[in-house]
């Protein structure tokens, strides 16, 4: 989930929709809303522990009627969310690097353009670590871990330490508010600060490990469930003592990028270097997620494309068996291929991290709440009764609340930052939202209903190696990876 990152770049958004009202009590707002889906998708995947995840929930809940069109939809949302989320956060880790470079050249006249290129620099990266750094992904994910914990850490001593510009007192660290900036009513500018619910937004992804698990049955649904709480714990040990050392807001909002983490840790520390140095941790979060995102953003389009869903599918879904033994090496060209063309939003819009956030969270969410709106409406929940994480009596009034809670995401997302709204400021999540679901729907109608079959049948219980070993070399690839994302 890479909290601190997830809860560092779009900080500004939150600091221009109310300051620390919104982000702490926001962040507890969001990780309590998120808990229902969390339980929800835990219910599902112990009834059917496989990686392909929500769109083969959607094709089992489903009527055999509308099973091929729901798991159809389900697995484009899917992949427009993890394109979509893999595109912010490799450009949100380049604005990022935007705020770095501000701390020693607060002058720099940042222009659009120059975003652009960096961004491309940061994908560049990705790209060489998914094609060439293959067999290195899990080591990766290790490092990345031990990154997380001990730089929360840090940061947190850091600054409770340090205080260069003054403490706040805990009516300011956890009562101001402020939503002036923003230009909405003071109630709807608290929820449209939430931007940091994107953090959650991949929890679903966690069913990819069902190949690669002892006991899926009872280790995934603890894995989605306990990942709420851990991130909940892991952003209040980040955001609360940068909340009680918070330098004046009006001067962060005023960084000509746009991004203020650089400056703002530059201020907390009362030097360049120890903000640079606390940048850097974030900065370094930022890249392992990215890597890591993309990866699965990779083996999730080589997936689809094995499924005859998108386009020239017989190219994306080949392999290329020379690189670390195997890499979807055209399915990571076509992922990159639409994140680089999507990130030019951003060449007219400043807002365009809003929106790439908010398409992610939008598709992702909606992915995960079609199972769960299937279970619900459709069956009254029968289907789940055999599920070996059966949520019993509160099951129905969870997946009511984690439905309604996505409905309200995606209104929330497609909202812009601040108003009056100018082509600048737009937020055009819910463009690029409707443009791929016109796509899908003129693809099904030319060829999807023609070719597609629906996900490829898995076992309920997953196999062993020593059970299905051929299987699992045809398979390596793909699962492999998804056990080191």
């Amino acid at each position: 989930m890479a909290v601190p990152y997830g809860l560092a770049a779009p900080i500004a958004t939150s600091l221009v929709a109310g300051g620390p009202v919104t982000i702490i009590w926001g962040w507890v707002a969001v990780s309590l809303l998120t808990f229902p889906l969390a339980c929800s998708l835990g219910e599902i995947c112990a009834k059917y522990p496989t990686s392909a995840g929500a769109y083969y929930w959607c094709f089992k809940l489903a009527s055999p009627r509308n099973r091929l069109l729901f798991s159809w939809i389900n697995g484009w949302l899917t992949m427009v969310g993890v394109w979509t989320i893999s595109l912010s956060v490799t450009f949100g880790t380049a604005q990022l690097v935007v705020a770095g470079v501000g701390i020693y050249l607060p002058g720099w006249n940042v222009q659009p353009w120059h975003t652009y290129l960096i961004f491309l620099a940061v994908t560049g990266i990705t790209v060489i670590f998914c094609v060439f750094g293959n067999r290195i992904l899990p080591t990766l994910d290790l490092i990345s871990a031990y990154w997380t914990l001990l730089g929360v850490i840090v940061i947190l001593i850091c600054v409770s330490v340090k205080a260069a510009t003054g403490r706040r007192p805990p009516a300011f660290a956890l009562g101001h508010f402020d939503p002036t900036p923003s230009g909405w009513t003071p109630g709807w500018a608290f929820f449209i600060g939430l931007l940091p619910a994107y953090t959650y937004s991949a929890i679903g992804m966690i069913a990819s490990m069902a190949e690669e698990v002892h006991n899926p049955r009872y280790e995934l649904p603890r894995a989605i469930v306990w990942s709420i709480p851990i991130g909940f714990i892991t952003g209040i040990f980040f955001l609360v003592p940068l909340m009680f050392t918070l330098p004046d807001i009006a001067t962060l909002l005023s960084v000509a990028s746009g991004q203020p983490l650089g400056v703002m840790f530059e201020l907390i520390m009362g030097s360049k270097g120890g903000g640079f140095g606390l940048w850097f941790i974030i900065f370094g979060i930022g890249m392992f997620c990215a890597i890591s995102i993309s990866c699965a953003a990779a083996r999730a389009t080589w997936a689809f494309a094995r499924d005859k869903a998108i386009p020239f599918h017989k190219t994306f879904a080949k392999v290329n068996q020379t690189l670390g033994g195997g890499v979807p090496m055209n399915a990571i060209l076509l992922s990159t291929t639409i994140q680089v063309l999507l990130a030019l939003i951003y060449l007219g819009s400043s807002a365009a991290f809003n929106a790439f956030v908010g398409v992610a969270v939008m598709c992702l969410g909606s992915s995960y709440a079609m199972p769960v709106a299937i279970s619900l409406l459709a069956n009254r929940r029968k289907d789940m009764t055999s599920s070996p994480f059966y949520l019993g009596r509160v099951g129905t009034p969870l997946n009511a609340i984690a439905i309604i809670w996505v409905m309200f995401e995606m209104v929330l997302f497609s909202m812009p930052a601040v108003i009056p709204t100018t082509k600048i400021t737009m937020n055009y999540a819910s463009v690029v939202f409707v443009g791929f679901a016109a796509f899908s729907a003129v693809w099904y109608f030319l060829s999807g209903r023609f070719h597609y079959t629906g996900p490829p049948e898995e076992s309920e219980e997953p196999s062993t190696p020593s059970q299905d070993e051929e299987q699992r070399i045809d398979d390596a690839v793909p699962k492999e990876e998804k056990g080191g994302n």
